[in-house]
């Protein structure tokens, strides 16, 4: 984890920004770049794919891990074009609580469902059975990633990699196309009528971040002290979990630092507590969270979590007032 540390870049701007300014530096500096690397690690993916299938492919497993991470780097972006035909949710379907991405394979590859030939008709597939979450099942799961015939399965990898590569690449293209310009443009008539309520979507993507990282991908292991339950850590099956909060993080730090670019004493507040998680998340030597189990291991991970609470805290009461708006209701309410 420390190479992510050490790659961390946290931007700053110079004060006295309007919103208008504010706004356009993280459409074009952040949003876009971001979103442009997704889909270039998406079509990687399938390239890799498309040569190479099999289950326990070095080549395969990288270029999945590096799509994965620019997904992790803008997964809590969720407006605009990752929420259209819930593109985010068929890249991403997790939280699985009822485990219906296994029952969802698991179906297809012992029926030799013929649904897996067709990138275009698997759009219609279920998003449990699409997406990073998918993928990894394909490629890390015991079970699934041996189940059935050799060759289906490969031509399902293929197929769920082609799926991944066409989203994420509908994402970049409508983003491009069409709504950086909405964000950047507010008028009457458009999705957000004034440059404050485009910043208020920008300040609620780096509250709903920090939401899912606190809740999903450090809560749901935690569990409780005498329940603890690292099965349900996010990509534990690939021993991604750990990596997952540091990348999530290193993008979140660079989105507050942006947004607070008008405020250097807040601005070096925010900068101050990432960087406390990044560090304590660098230092934690527990890729899949399994050491939530022990008394021991369990306080490192309470503590990234109060670290990444504190960073929340900073957020929601101190920036969000800086710049007048507040985090409002997101995709992951109700979840």
């Amino acid at each position: 984890m420390k190479h992510l540390l050490a790659a961390s870049v946290i931007a700053i701007l110079p004060g006295h920004l309007s919103a208008q300014t504010i706004t356009a530096d993280i459409v074009n500096n952040y949003v876009a770049p971001r979103y442009a690397a997704l889909a270039e690690a998406g079509q990687a993916l399938s390239d890799t794919a498309a040569t190479d299938c099999a289950a326990t492919s070095d080549p395969l497993r990288t270029a999945y891990g590096a799509a994965f991470d620019t997904w992790i780097a803008a997964s809590h972006m969720r407006f605009g074009p990752s929420e259209t035909d819930d593109r985010a949710f068929a890249l991403a379907f997790w939280p699985d609580g009822r485990g219906a991405t296994p029952k969802a394979l698991g179906s297809l590859i012992r029926d030799e469902d013929p649904i897996a030939e067709s990138p275009d008709a698997y759009r219609d597939m279920s998003i449990a059975a699409r997406g990073f979450y998918a993928m990894e099942f394909l490629l890390y799961d015991e079970t699934i990633s041996a189940l059935g015939d050799a060759d289906y399965r490969c031509q399902l990898v293929r197929t769920v990699a082609t799926d991944i590569a066409s989203l994420t690449q509908d994402i970049a293209t409508d983003w491009v196309d069409s709504y950086a310009a909405l964000l950047t443009n507010p008028s009457d008539d458009g999705v957000y009528r004034t440059d404050l309520e485009a910043m208020q979507e920008l300040f609620k993507a780096l509250t709903t971040g920090l939401q899912l990282t606190s809740e999903a991908r450090l809560g749901r292991p935690l569990g409780t002290f005498d329940q603890p339950r690292p099965r349900r850590a996010e990509a534990w099956r690939s021993g991604r979990s750990a990596r997952h909060v540091a990348v999530a993080l290193e993008s979140l730090a660079d989105l507050g630092s942006r947004l607070s670019a008008d405020d250097p004493e807040l601005q070096e507040s925010l900068n101050a507590a990432f960087m406390r998680a990044l560090t304590q998340i660098a230092a934690l030597d527990d890729p899949a969270f399994a050491g939530v189990a022990s008394p021991a291991s369990r306080i490192k991970v309470e503590a990234i979590r109060s670290r990444v609470e504190e960073i929340r805290e900073i957020a929601e009461n101190e920036l969000g007032s800086s710049l007048g708006v507040a985090s409002g209701f997101n995709a992951l309410d109700g979840d």
